[in-house]
């Protein structure tokens, strides 16, 4: 496994942390900074603190925010935006817009484990737009899109 620094600056005197709850997890376990619980209810979203700001020693790695899978998949509980962007130029507190989509209310706990953070290295594009009577490279799917590479069956999983 790669590894790089990050430094971690402590915003509120209760934070925990992220941590790795295994040594070969992908993800860092982000903890709710809260200074009491919080009732999230059906259909409704709010920003959670994680209490820390932080620093890579690399400018070329982005730190994604995404789900844990139980709360999400048993409770509805997730990002907002579905994957959160901390940019490697970023130094506020990290804070994750959380959603329930569930059909109950979820109380968060101050201290408890709600979202994951993986760091991912980051390509940057240089753009170039294209002149007038140039086309895009042509490709054998052109255009198609939606469903138009034809559908999925549990039979060509087999094969």
């Amino acid at each position: 496994m790669n590894h790089f620094s990050v430094s971690l600056q402590r915003l509120r005197p209760s934070a925990v942390l992220p941590a790795y709850a295994s040594e070969e997890a992908a993800g860092m376990d982000l903890f709710a900074a809260l200074e009491e619980p919080v009732t999230l209810l059906p259909g409704t979203r709010t920003r959670i603190p994680c209490g820390f700001a932080m620093a890579p020693e690399r400018n070329d790695v982005a730190g994604l925010i995404f789900a844990r899978s139980g709360l999400a998949h048993k409770l509805g509980l997730a990002p907002s935006n579905a994957v959160g962007v901390v940019d490697a130029d970023y130094r506020g507190e990290v804070m994750v817009s959380l959603a329930n989509s569930g059909s109950e209310p979820y109380t968060l706990r101050p201290g408890e484990r709600f979202a994951q953070l993986v760091f991912v290295p980051v390509l940057r594009a240089d753009l170039r737009e294209i002149g007038e009577g140039e086309t895009l490279n042509p490709t054998e799917r052109g255009s198609g899109g939606f469903g138009s590479t034809g559908s999925f069956s549990p039979e060509q999983a087999s094969t």
